[in-house]
């Protein structure tokens, strides 16, 4: 009996090694990096084509318009951060060709950078993050803590929060966005008065 035991044991293992112990192969996530030029202001935006299979801008536009913003009213902090947009001005402010990314094109990309629980340490910059924040920018997104302005003018939480509208409303005054916290890797879905000055990320449309 015990041999029997023995051989049983064997041809399950060898079972095994052959056919359960092989894990589907996974599919190579190609990552292609390219750049814009804004023919409007003539500003040069990095592009990546993510995960998802769309091509987003690996930066926060800056291109001025009427009820946009610098963080703190700053010219250096546009160049770094890029502007802040009320939703209205968001809605039209991305270059011929590319859009403002609804709450659907952004749960795609969440969704294929791992899960909401995690996505957001693979999409923050390396640096730039309060308190060690930073994360590993595994595609190149490179999302900054770009803060963000209060419908009463004030300016909040840049190096702590990178938020991002979403063209998806809520209802008449209020919209959908994105948020990046420093602390962990989680990706935030929330909506905002559509007066506040929030960043733009744009995605090819």
């Amino acid at each position: 009996m015990r041999k029997l035991l023995l051989t049983t044991a064997a041809v399950a293992a060898a079972i095994c090694l052959a056919g359960c112990s092989k894990k589907p192969a996974q599919e190579a996530v190609s990552i292609t990096y390219d750049t814009l030029t804004d023919k409007r202001d003539g500003q040069k935006y990095r592009t990546v084509k993510m995960p998802d299979g769309k091509t987003w801008m690996a930066q926060n536009l800056n291109y001025r318009t009427d009820s946009s913003w610098c963080y703190e009213n700053r010219a250096d902090s546009c160049n770094k951060y890029g502007r802040l947009y009320a939703w209205d001005a968001a809605k039209k402010a991305c270059p011929a060709g590319w859009k403002l990314p609804d709450t659907a094109d952004w749960r795609k990309l969440v969704t294929a950078a791992g899960s909401e629980d995690e996505a957001g340490r693979k999409l923050k910059a390396k640096s730039g993050w309060n308190e060690n924040g930073n994360g590993t920018d595994d595609y190149g997104f490179s999302t900054l803590p770009g803060g963000g302005r209060n419908s009463d003018g004030s300016f909040y939480y840049a190096g702590n929060n990178g938020f991002g509208w979403t063209a998806t409303e809520l209802v008449d005054n209020l919209a959908y966005f994105r948020l990046m916290y420093y602390h962990v890797g989680y990706v935030f879905e929330n909506y905002y008065l559509k007066s506040y000055g929030l960043s733009v990320r744009c995605v090819n449309d």
